[in-house]
Parts: C-alpha cells; structure tokens; sequence
C-alpha cells in the first residue's frame, strides 16, 4: 500500500499529499468524534463528556492504527466516542443521528476544501498551486472517510444508521460479530477488493460536491 502511495506522484505532491494526511489525522478525525460527542450530548446522552471527548484536542480522540491507515490507504478510524443510548428519548434514533453526526462532518470539510479550492484557482502562481493541491487531497480523504464510515457494518457509523431499519434482535445479532466483521473488512480492504466499489462510491460524491460548489464559480468566473 505505501509504495502505490509513492507511485505516480512528484516530490512536492507527495509531500503535500502527506501533509494532508497529517492534517486529517490531527484535525479532521478529531472532529470527526467530536460531532459523534457534540450530537450525543445535546441528546442527551453525557457518557462522551463526562469520558473527556467532548473536545477538538486530538490526544482524546486519535487510535494508533486508525491513524496509520490515514496515511497508507487514505482513510482509517479513531478511538470511537462512548455513548448510551440508554440516555436518549429514543435510543435507536439517537444512537442513528449520533452516528450519522461523524461522516456529516466529514462532507461538511469536503465541501469547505472544495470551495477553497476553486479560490485558489482563481490565481494562477505556485503557492496557489501547491495549496489546491492540499486542498483537493485533503478533500478527497474526507470524502474517503465518510463514505468507509457509512458502511453499514460494526462498528462503523452506517451499522448504528441501519439499526433503525431493522428489527433490534436482528441488529443485535449481526452486532456480536462486529469484532471478526471489521477484520475481514480490513482484509478485503488491504488485498484491494474493495477498492473499485469505494473508489466509485467516493468518486460520485466528490462529483456531486463539485456540482455544486462550481455553481458560483461558474456563474461569477465563467
């Protein structure tokens, strides 16, 4: 994985494409569990609070080999956020909304990196350049990592959003399992057989972003 990483790139792009990781990994997963934090506490639910999440400092959040995964195959996990559902007025729709909180967050970034990016190409010298770059991957890592956590297998976000359409036994169930699931995920994953599908996934997104963002742009620029 690291040496198709290095493939294809100059000494510059690689260079900012790992500084867009780096980014990710102390800021935007960070986040990440903060919205999961955020949401769940205005539900209701204190667990991630009182547990100290329920912050941007990524020593609360970061997990070694989530953090690694950033950098080899473009998107990884961090430490997930505790809560009880318990706490909410309706814990399968609070646990749905609480989950869905996390690759929310990491749209909303793709879609302020994508804005920022199409500034920065309204000027055309080298630094304008190299920060586009890092635009656009940091761009496309978010968009990696909200469409991995929205599929619908735990511990992943999308299991906690799938709850909700069906029966809880069933749900529970399929849940024991979740520790052997995420490693034949990760094995599918590393040996590249899911890669066309979450490439095409990640791909539609980005497009669907852009749409919309390059209204503007191509109204006032066109």
């Amino acid at each position: 994985m690291l040496f198709n990483l290095l493939q294809g790139f100059s000494g510059i792009e690689l260079f900012i494409l790992l500084f867009a990781r780096l980014f990710v990994v102390f800021c935007v997963l960070p986040l990440h569990e903060y919205a999961h934090a955020y949401v769940a506490t205005k539900l209701g639910d204190q667990t991630a609070r009182l547990s100290g999440r329920l912050t941007v400092n990524p020593l609360a959040h970061l997990d070694a080999i989530g953090a690694i995964m950033i950098f080899l195959v473009g998107f990884g996990y961090a430490k997930p956020v505790p809560v009880n559902p318990r706490n909410f007025k309706n814990p399968k729709k609070g646990m749905a909304i609480t989950a869905l909180a996390g690759p929310l967050s990491n749209i909303l970034m793709a879609f302020i990196f994508l804005i920022l990016f199409h500034i920065m190409h309204l000027f055309n010298n080298v630094i304008a350049s190299s920060v586009a770059d890092f635009l656009y991957f940091a761009c496309t890592i978010n968009i990696g990592l909200a469409v991995f956590n929205l599929i619908p297998i735990p511990p992943l976000d999308g299991s906690r959003i799938l709850q909700l359409l069906i029966p809880s036994k069933y749900y529970y169930k399929f849940a024991q399992y979740e520790r052997y699931i995420i490693l034949v995920v990760f094995a599918l994953i590393i040996f590249g057989v899911l890669d066309k599908p979450l490439e095409f996934l990640d791909q539609k997104l980005f497009e669907f972003l852009n749409f919309i963002v390059s209204i503007p742009f191509r109204i006032l620029f066109r």
